[in-house]
């Protein structure tokens, strides 16, 4: 707790199994297209239990959400829902239930190892500290 072990920028380095995963969950195929082996910038601001997660995507879109660990937050699917959840740190892990698939985040030998699962599929992308 209070580490400050996520801050920083991290650039999307590989991935695993993005498609099953993308088709699980739904997302349209623009979308899965689009997303696929994309170096994806994701910056982190942590400021204690307050986070700020952005996620730059080539062409100049991003994504923010902003949370407080063990508070609930509007945040926002790959997709582009909006839901509320509550996130949390379990053994240094970021966790968070989306609407319909689950999501840690950890700093792994100074890389950002992002798993999100579905019905059995499981989701890595690894994102190497560039800041």
């Amino acid at each position: 707790q209070g580490n400050m072990a996520f801050a920083g920028k991290y650039e999307f380095e590989n991935d695993e199994n993005y498609d099953d995963f993308v088709k699980k969950i739904g997302l349209p195929s623009d979308k899965i297209e689009m997303g696929r082996n994309c170096k994806i910038v994701t910056e982190v601001v942590q400021n204690g239990n307050d986070f700020t997660w952005t996620q730059h995507f080539p062409g100049g879109r991003t994504t923010t959400n902003s949370f407080t660990i063990d508070k609930e937050a509007d945040l926002e699917t790959m997709g582009g829902k909006k839901f509320k959840a509550t996130v949390k740190m379990e053994d240094g892990k970021i966790v968070a239930d989306f609407p319909n698939y689950r999501h840690t985040a950890e700093i792994c030998g100074g890389k950002l190892v992002e798993i999100s699962s579905t019905s059995g599929v499981v989701y890595k992308r690894t994102s190497k500290r560039i800041a």
